[in-house]
């Protein structure tokens, strides 16, 4: 009896289910306990990857309390690509809507923080946008550069920065009760999180949706008069979260 590649897969992840028919050990006999051990080895393997993959989830929920997480997350969403490097994209959807942590009401958030640290790490590189096409007014205003393949941005309606500093920066301050914008670079190995100031995220965003400069200032200054360029600017030339506007797409 062949065994199908979808009962072999639901059995795989799913305990209750007994071992599918016809699967048989090395000399033809029934695979129960090697199955068993390989599921066993498949969950473990699959938390683990998520444990590391999500280093500021595993420290806000505890060691066991994210294997508990993890083991559920596993059987719901199993890979769906080889590159376990990428494994566990649906957690921050996951955890929105999973019952038992909802009354952590950042920890989605902070799930797709860990996960923006992770694209970016993988992420190709590009060279870093040159600041001397800027020299000249009208230079300025007609420029276009576009986010780096490795610069992340997400936006919170919690204090997300002060939440990662305050479990991955010694002698952090507590969090404040704001709202926070971050974005994630990586100037040179490590991606490394920026804290960005008000209508930052907005003049990034029009940018790599190819606003000239001039045309990005002049539609973030509309909604929000206090957007400060010079230290939006500042902050991106000198995390490299700028890249060429003919570099492709992240």
């Amino acid at each position: 009896m062949t065994v199908s590649q979808s009962s072999f897969r639901e059995a795989l992840l799913d305990a209750e289910r007994p071992v599918p028919a016809g699967l048989n050990n090395a000399v033809g006999g029934p695979a129960g306990a090697r199955f068993s051990v390989y599921r066993n080895n498949v969950i473990v393997s699959l938390s683990e990857a998520l444990a590391t993959a999500f280093p500021l989830v595993r420290k806000l929920l505890g060691t066991e309390a994210f294997a508990q997480l993890a083991g559920v997350f596993v059987r719901a969403h199993p890979p769906d690509s080889p590159l376990i490097m990428f494994y566990g994209e649906a957690l921050p959807d996951f955890l929105r809507d999973f019952e038992p942590l909802k009354h952590i009401g950042y920890l989605p958030d902070c799930a797709r923080l860990d996960l923006a640290f992770r694209q970016s790490y993988h992420a190709a590189d590009a060279p870093p946008f040159d600041p001397s096409v800027l020299q000249g007014e009208d230079a300025g205003q007609m420029a276009r550069a576009r986010l780096a393949p490795a610069t992340r941005l997400l936006r919170s309606k919690w204090p997300l920065h002060d939440i990662w500093r305050l479990n991955m920066v010694p002698d952090a301050p507590k969090p404040r009760a704001i709202a926070q914008d971050i974005m994630i670079t990586r100037p040179e190995f490590d991606p490394q999180p920026t804290l960005l100031p008000p209508g930052s995220i907005d003049w990034l965003e029009r940018l790599h949706a190819g606003a000239t400069f001039g045309e990005a200032t002049d539609m973030v200054l509309s909604s929000n008069p206090t957007f400060d360029l010079t230290e939006t600017l500042t902050l991106a030339l000198t995390t490299h979260a700028l890249t060429d506007y003919t570099t492709k797409e992240r």
